[in-house]
């Protein structure tokens, strides 16, 4: 069973920053495109950012500037920086990984982190 377990979520005033981080198994690791994903009460699941095995990055509109999406192969771990936090980035936020299978892509999810960005 291939599991995602994310850290570093919690309550931050405005204009904080906080780290997330997303172990990754080694045996998707590598061969992954990896990616945050946040979802707010009442709201759909959006992507943040995403990073692909070449180190290519790509950030939702929202985020650019603030956040930062790298990927430490030796530690098989994913990090989300975001800074400048807003209230409006308050959400459950989820690490996944897609890795490639044939012509389509296996999704694999986190359990989650709150972060609330509140005074």
């Amino acid at each position: 069973q291939v599991q995602l377990v994310e850290s570093g979520g919690g309550l931050v005033q405005p204009g904080g920053s906080l780290r997330l981080s997303c172990a990754v198994p080694g045996s998707i690791f590598s061969s992954s495109v990896l990616g945050w994903y946040r979802q707010a009460p009442g709201k759909q699941r959006d992507l943040v950012a995403a990073i692909t095995s070449g180190g290519s990055t790509n950030y939702a509109d929202s985020v650019k500037g603030r956040f930062t999406i790298s990927r430490d192969n030796a530690k098989n771990t994913v990090y989300l920086q975001m800074n400048s936090l807003k209230p409006e980035d308050t959400a459950v936020y989820y690490c996944n990984a897609k890795v490639p299978s044939g012509f389509f892509a296996v999704g694999y999810w986190g359990q989650g982190t709150q972060v609330t960005v509140s005074s």
